[in-house]
Formats: structure tokens, C-alpha cells, sequence
């Protein structure tokens, strides 16, 4: 399998970090101009006087990079120790999936209970990735290379 393909689901969450990242200088800029919120709002982050929906982008935003971290280093990990298979692309792929339900129901309708399951479900496939790359590790490890 050749093994640029996992750095496709990569570059699809990347865009899904652009999203909110986008919006938010655009929420911000609205807001000020309705007289809602002020510079010194977002002085040390956000305050309490940012409206939800302003807050919200920002909110994603950081989510996207919290995790996805880890999914990130464990893509660039599979590359480098030339273990991509079509159960790691699939998996990559489930995890974007799963992340951009999430995003969307974070920032339209924004339902707990909704994007729980996706978030939950996300990082249950991060999970298992990292340990399906830990045991492939470990059975390289003991197979007498050397």
C-alpha cells in the first residue's frame, strides 16, 4: 500500500481546523460592530461578555487542536515506521469522519447530547489506533531483527 495515503485524512482534518479558524475573526468583527463585545473582550482570551455564538468558533477551534494532536503524531509515526495498511487509512478516515460530525453539530445546532456520541466514538478509534501501532511495535520489537 503506498503510504502517502495516510496523510490524506491529515490534510481533511487540517481543512477541519481552517473551519472555525475562519469564523472566528468573522463572529469576532460582528460582534464588535453590533457593540456586543470590545477588543478588550478577547484580551486574555474571551469574557464573560462574548455571546455564545462568537464564543463557539473559538471553542471548536481549540478542539480541533487538542486531540487531533494525537492523531497527527500517530499518522506521521505510521509513515515513518512504514507500518500504513488499509486497516490504519480506514481507521484515519473513521476518525476524520467522526470529528467533522462533531464539528458540525458543535457549531449549527449544538446539542450536547448529540455530539457526545461522535466525540466519544472519535476518540474510541484514536485509542484503538494507538494501540494496534503499539502492538505492531511491540511484535517488530520481538521478532530477533538485528
Amino acid at each position: 500500500m503506498a503510504q502517502e495515503l495516510i496523510f490524506w485524512p491529515m490534510i481533511v482534518m487540517a481543512l477541519l481546523t481552517f473551519v472555525p479558524l475562519a469564523m472566528m475573526p468573522v463572529k469576532r468583527i460582528r460582534s464588535a460592530v453590533r457593540g456586543d463585545t470590545t477588543p478588550d473582550d478577547y484580551r486574555f482570551g474571551e469574557s464573560a461578555r462574548v455571546p455564545t455564538d462568537v464564543a463557539l468558533p473559538n471553542r471548536n477551534y481549540m478542539n480541533t487542536l487538542e486531540v487531533p494532536l494525537l492523531f497527527h503524531v500517530l499518522l506521521i509515526a505510521l509513515y515513518a515506521t512504514h507500518r500504513v495498511d488499509i486497516a490504519f487509512v480506514s481507521l484515519a478516515w473513521a476518525y476524520v469522519l467522526l470529528r467533522s460530525l462533531h464539528s458540525f453539530i458543535h457549531l449549527t445546532y449544538n446539542r450536547v447530547t448529540h455530539r457526545v456520541v461522535p466525540f466519544a466514538a472519535s476518540n474510541f478509534v484514536l485509542i484503538t489506533m494507538w494501540l494496534l501501532f503499539a502492538l505492531s511495535l511491540f511484535r517488530f520489537g520481538h521478532q530477533g531483527i538485528g
